[in-house]
């Protein structure tokens, strides 16, 4: 069995099984990352087999100044916006005035499928920039300059998304009572 550092030295050696243990340990967490960013699970799986092909060929740049994961996430959210962008999603939206209160959108009951289904229906720009911000910790100003958007605007789209969010869980919360 291999620990962490040889399983990426054998990697880079090109030894299937480790490229296929490396898959294994990961996959998983990754796709549920790339599910967040696209529509559909078809486009995730292609963002992952993307992300994949380009983590076995950089692993030789990986420096083991952070935690892999940490850094084939990373992989995986740009192969992510990349595919957006390819999909040519235009991000600037009707800009809508940011309150930048940061209230909790009482999440605590709320089943995980129920979130990542709103969360999947919100606009592709609400939802990158959500993902981004609520949930992968960019502040807006790296979002901004990832996304090739004012900070404004992603501001403004994370406002939206959180609405949005806060209307579905209001509606929610309210079925729930009345039964």
């Amino acid at each position: 069995m291999y620990d962490e550092n040889e399983l990426i030295q054998a990697c880079m050696r090109g030894e299937r099984l480790a490229q296929k243990r490396l898959y294994d340990k990961f996959a998983g967490k990754l796709y549920a990352i790339s599910l967040r960013y696209m529509k559909s699970q078809d486009e995730a799986g292609d963002v992952l087999q993307e992300a994949f092909i380009k983590i076995f060929h950089r692993l030789d740049s990986f420096r083991f100044d952070c935690p892999l994961e940490v850094w084939m996430r990373r992989i995986v959210i740009n192969t992510a916006l990349t595919a957006i962008s390819r999909r040519k999603i235009n991000y600037q939206l009707e800009e809508f005035e940011y309150h930048g209160a940061d209230e909790n959108l009482g999440l605590e009951n709320l089943a995980y499928e129920s979130l990542m289904k709103w969360i999947n229906a919100l606009p592709d720009g609400c939802r990158t920039v959500f993902n981004l911000y609520a949930i992968e910790g960019y502040k807006h100003t790296e979002i901004a300059e990832m996304l090739g958007i004012s900070e404004g605007t992603s501001k403004s789209q994370f406002s939206r998304a959180r609405s949005i969010l806060m209307e579905k869980i209001e509606l929610e919360n309210s079925k729930l009572q009345d039964r």
